[in-house]
């Protein structure tokens, strides 16, 4: 008989003993769940895959990942076309994505931890913590130069909540003087958060402070104050108190590798709106070969359908996920409020608000959208998009990369597929 002691040293044994430990310490996935049982059509959730086909087949986008659950489960995950269309590379279901601005969320949650720690309160003066924006001035034509109208002191102070909901006034690419704007931003390019925020708070704003809502680079100072106030910069303390806790392990700003051939590769209409290569999937994309010096809030993460999910499963769980706890209940409530009254949103339309990091439908009928009142969403400029139903215990992703994306309605496309197979 063999002894105990030959049997610790034989390599079957280290291999069970491997395997035990990876498997008791590994991390709870999501789970599925059948369609039916969560009260979803299956003959309708298959006019997703033909609606989303359509785009693939006629050139308009690359591949398209498609993801829905319920009740904390998985009832719809599907990828379709390619993650790179030049080498016929199935898209597949870990593939990591660009999701550009659906960075916001995570940063406004991120400043809403600091909050609960009692940093700050959400009317506080942000000049609390970047003193530059005590010598802003509003300028009365919307330029950004200065050199037009007149500039006059803000009636009063840009505060926390106006950075989390976009209505402090700074000047952007979108409204205003866009051209004096990006010069002022952008040349020469910054080196630092510190000193992109420091630019941006001695541009001229466009508008007094709370008085109307533009897409600016607000949640960049949202991320900017996180480093502040906590000490650390924005990608470490996401890091660590949110990508950790949560096991999203695929979520960075920068790559160090394309991570096992996973970085898809993203595309731009061309002619015809066919698409053309912009960043490659490989060793050569800007995402592994760019400077490292800026942790945006307001958009540059990497992610995958996995990750992301997990992310708004814990906003859906009112801040908690497999035992790790984000936040209390009661912020995420607070954080998924409209907190802009009746200003409008020009960027996604009427019947929408804006919460903490997250638009709001206020309105179904003049939003004219299938989420329930209370749904929280926001996108990215590559062509993703998520969103947390509240009412119907819902979340929906989709994945993909073309920029820009005005040209076709493939989020709103798959909004309503959606609902139309969610029959009980």
């Amino acid at each position: 008989m063999q002894s105990k002691k030959s049997i610790l040293n034989t390599p079957t044994f280290f291999i069970i003993l491997l395997l035990f430990f990876s498997s008791s310490s590994s991390t709870k996935e999501i789970e599925r769940l059948d369609p039916v049982n969560a009260g979803f059509s299956k003959e309708r959730l298959d006019r997703i895959e033909l609606a989303i086909q359509k785009y693939i087949d006629e050139d308009l986008t690359p591949g398209v990942l498609t993801a829905i659950m319920r009740k904390g489960k998985i009832v719809h995950l599907e990828t379709q076309g390619y993650m790179d269309v030049e080498n016929k590379i199935p898209l597949q279901e870990d593939a990591i994505f660009r999701i550009a601005s659906m960075t916001k969320p995570i940063a406004s949650i991120a400043l809403m931890i600091l909050w609960e720690e009692g940093h700050f309160q959400l009317n506080d003066p942000v000049s609390k913590f970047i003193p530059s924006f005590t010598k802003a001035k509003v300028s009365s034509t919307g330029d950004a130069s200065g050199k037009t109208g007149t500039l006059e002191d803000p009636k009063r102070d840009i505060t926390f909540r106006d950075m989390l909901t976009h209505t402090a006034g700074l000047s952007n690419s979108y409204i205003g003087n866009k051209q004096a704007y990006k010069m002022a931003m952008n040349l020469p390019r910054p080196k630092s958060n510190a000193e992109q925020i420091d630019r941006l708070s001695r541009i001229p704003l466009n508008y007094h402070p709370g008085e109307q809502w533009q897409y600016s680079a607000a949640t960049n100072v949202v991320g900017h104050l996180v480093e502040l106030i906590s000490g650390q910069s924005l990608d470490l303390f996401l890091k660590e108190r949110i990508f950790t806790p949560l096991d999203m392990e695929d979520t960075h700003f920068y790559l160090e590798s394309t991570k096992g051939n996973r970085l898809t590769a993203q595309y731009a209409p061309g002619k015809n709106n066919k698409i053309t290569l912009q960043d490659p999937g490989t060793e050569k994309s800007r995402w592994i070969t760019s400077p490292r010096n800026i942790f945006s809030g307001g958009g540059g993460l990497v992610s995958t359908a996995r990750d992301y999910l997990r992310f708004q499963q814990m906003i859906l769980n009112e801040g908690e996920l497999n035992g790790k706890r984000i936040l209390a209940p009661s912020t995420v409530s607070l954080i998924l409020e409209n907190h802009t009254g009746d200003l409008p949103i020009w960027l996604t339309g009427p019947g929408t608000g804006f919460g903490l990091g997250y638009g709001v439908i206020v309105d179904r009928g003049k939003a004219a959208t299938p989420l329930s009142e209370g749904s929280a969403y926001w996108g990215g400029a590559y062509c993703t998009i998520s969103w947390i139903d509240r009412e119907n215990d819902l979340i929906g992703l989709m994945m993909t990369q073309v920029r820009p994306y005005t040209h076709i309605n493939i989020r709103r496309d798959f909004q309503v597929l959606t609902y139309q197979a969610l029959v009980e």
